[in-house]
């Protein structure tokens, strides 16, 4: 049975109403929009993927969370599991910005990097507890 249902595009600034047809997971119609559009309704529906920002823990730093992003794209229906495995994860300082801190994260060919640097905490300023 085809099911009709709006999605705003997110490929550009422009945020487009595409008016999308569908029969079951097929993909029947795309109106509106342009062909970059069309492109993310599809990959919307088979495989959904999103930017993702979050911290992890640093040791031997000024501030105790490191702010990372991934590489690339990641699965929407992993990114809870992505999350809690960010969670365990402690870095050292020094950091530098763009510096891989994760490899392959869950087996996905995705990076975790570092959102900007972190010197060590050796300049003998204390933190306050």
């Amino acid at each position: 049975m085809e099911e009709q249902k709006n999605m705003i595009c997110i490929t550009c600034p422009k945020g487009c109403t595409l008016e999308v047809t569908q029969d079951g997971k097929t993909l029947v119609k795309v109106t509106g929009g342009c062909k970059r559009g069309h492109e993310y309704v599809e990959r919307e529906m088979t495989d959904p993927r999103r930017m993702i920002a979050s911290t992890v823990r640093i040791s031997n730093a000024l501030h105790p969370l490191m702010p990372v992003y991934t590489s690339a794209p990641f699965p929407k229906p992993r990114i809870p599991e992505l999350l809690a495995e960010l969670r365990s994860i402690e870095v050292k300082a020094p950091v530098r910005v763009g510096q891989v801190l994760v490899k392959n994260i869950l087996g996905t060919g995705i990076d975790i990097l570092a959102s900007r640097s972190a010197m060590s905490n050796v300049t003998g300023l204390k933190t306050i507890e």
